[in-house]
């Protein structure tokens, strides 16, 4: 420590954002003379809606020293090993988006490659049967690798559904045990100074003021540090992503969770299906150009498959990012730093990818320009790279039933997605670059699911005698089929770790299901000893 060292920092707004941000701060700053302090109003709601998650989060979750297990019972939540799509391609299409990769790279050939090479020379199962978290969605299946595992068992990648509001609480609950302050108030001003315009203090609907040399802005899209107070200027992407409205409502489960997400697209847009334990999250993401927010509401309840649980909530937003998401002394985190549509799971991802950037570059009182910039500058080509994925998948259509998809059919796109979609096409080629946060496995994924189809492979893949490959593929997708039958079901999985009376974290840890092809059987019996 030192004079410069930050002694203060205030977090505005709680919700999953802020209370993310606290537990953290509570691992990595508690330091002795950081104090941390979130001020939230619970006369101020929360968005709350996103509930599906990417593998991503297993960091953050162990990084803040949190039990999954634990997690799971806490939150109501299920397993997610990927996305299936509907009607995206065309209507009548389905496909699934999962987690982790596609089989094998043969002799340094990628896989993908290999496959096409495959389905020009003779029909072919889709590339979903290479994918061990595919095959065990398709069943229904979910198991916990082992730390020894070996292929294809460690092949499988998973992420969560989770009520977001319980996750809140959680984090919450752990964050003031570790010494996190919190404050209840309404915030009615903000003070620069103004010597540098930097946020001096909060002055709370009470006359409380709250005085920091760091503020974290977890608002929500009104962003009231960022944008209101900073004016920062914000990017408006719904030139390539028109939908800027949504309406959710949970509804009760009438079967048991998949293990994955759906996405089935509307004519407006699209509507989300989340199994929850204990309900349903479902919503509908349309285009107030094309479709009325009571006719939206009234498509998504007709749509329902259990009874309705809540009244439907409206939402309406704006897609793009803050044009600097750490402006002086202010940190946007969440929906005050950017929003691009849950598509692909990604907003949560967003506050955990921010939070774990600004402790890397954590400031002191100077607020060094260099580390400000780096961050901005990470920070915006995420919200980038996320923004062309999430972009592919409505201009990849061959959809034009409907003014709304074939205004997304014929839309231009940005350079950078422009490309990567012409080098796809062309001969499968993929390039990751920077920091990106989807692998070339989802690419592919979306790609060839809403039937952008290269026209050759590489010609590298011609180098492998076609026999030995062709032989290769049957084994590996066997292999894939033969594993996934052995799971568990993802009902009976989630009953193992989060019994719906109550048990001892101990006695729970003692019947947990674990995958690892080093037993006689690749999974332990619930009870048995691990």
């Amino acid at each position: 420590m030192n004079e410069h060292s930050i002694r203060e920092v205030v977090i505005v707004g709680g919700g999953t954002a802020g209370w993310m941000a606290a537990a953290a701060f509570s691992r990595f700053l508690n330091n002795g003379y950081t104090r941390v302090t979130v001020v939230e109003s619970e006369e101020i709601g929360t968005v709350g809606v996103g509930e599906a998650t990417i593998p991503p989060i297993l960091n953050f979750n162990a990084m803040i020293g949190l039990d999954e297990n634990t997690f799971i019972a806490e939150t109501k939540g299920t397993f997610k090993l990927g996305i299936e799509f509907v009607d995206w391609g065309a209507l009548g299409d389905s496909y699934f988006h999962p987690f982790g990769n596609y089989a094998q790279d043969l002799q340094g050939v990628h896989f993908h490659q290999l496959y096409l090479r495959e389905r020009a020379r003779r029909p072919i199962a889709d590339i979903a049967a290479w994918s061990m978290s595919a095959v065990a969605a398709s069943l229904g299946k979910f198991g916990r690798p082992a730390a020894n595992a070996q292929t294809p068992v460690r092949e499988l990648f998973y992420a969560f559904h989770f009520d977001a509001g319980l996750y809140a609480q959680l984090l919450r609950r752990l964050s003031e045990a570790r010494g996190i302050h919190r404050i209840e108030g309404r915030i009615t001003d903000v003070t620069l100074r103004p010597e540098d315009g930097f946020v001096q203090s909060l002055t709370l609907a009470d006359g409380r003021s709250v005085a920091g040399d760091l503020f974290i802005d977890c608002s929500g899209f009104r962003g009231l540090l960022i944008e209101q107070a900073l004016e920062t200027g914000y990017d408006d992407w719904r030139h390539w992503l028109p939908c800027d409205r949504a309406v959710a409502v949970p509804c009760a489960n009438v079967r048991e969770p998949t293990p994955f997400t759906r996405s089935t697209a509307r004519d407006a847009g699209w509507q989300w299906r989340i199994p929850l334990q204990h309900r349903v999250g479902n919503g509908l993401v349309y285009s107030s150009d094309f479709l009325d927010d009571d006719t939206a509401e009234q498509q998504l309840l007709a749509s329902l498959e259990g009874a309705p649980l809540a009244e439907p909530r409206r939402i309406s937003f704006v897609t793009g990012r803050r044009r600097e998401m750490w402006r002086k002394n202010v940190v946007a985190l969440g929906l005050s730093g950017g929003f691009i549509e849950p598509l692909e799971s990604t907003s949560i991802h967003f506050i955990q990818s921010g939070i774990a950037r600004l402790i890397a570059l954590f400031p002191d009182k100077r607020f060094a320009a260099i580390e400000r910039d780096e961050y901005n500058r990470q920070m915006r080509e995420l919200y980038e790279d996320v923004r062309d994925f999430i972009v592919l998948h409505y201009k990849a259509t061959h959809r034009n039933d409907t003014p709304f998809w074939d205004r997304c059919r014929t839309m231009d796109v940005p350079d950078s997605l422009n490309r990567k979609i012409e080098l796809f096409r062309t001969k499968g080629r993929l390039f990751r670059e920077g920091m990106e946060l989807f692998a070339n496995p989802s690419w592919i994924a979306v790609c060839l699911g809403q039937h952008i189809v290269p026209e050759e492979h590489e010609p590298a893949a011609d180098a492998l005698d076609e026999n030995l490959v062709a032989q290769a593929l049957e084994q590996m997708r066997q292999g894939y089929w033969e594993t996934a039958q052995k799971m568990p079901s993802h009902a009976e999985f989630l009953a193992a770790i989060a019994p719906k009376q109550s048990a001892s974290p101990a006695a729970q840890a003692e019947s947990l299901p674990v995958f690892s092809f080093a037993q006689e059987s690749p999974f332990a019996s619930p009870g048995s000893p691990v």
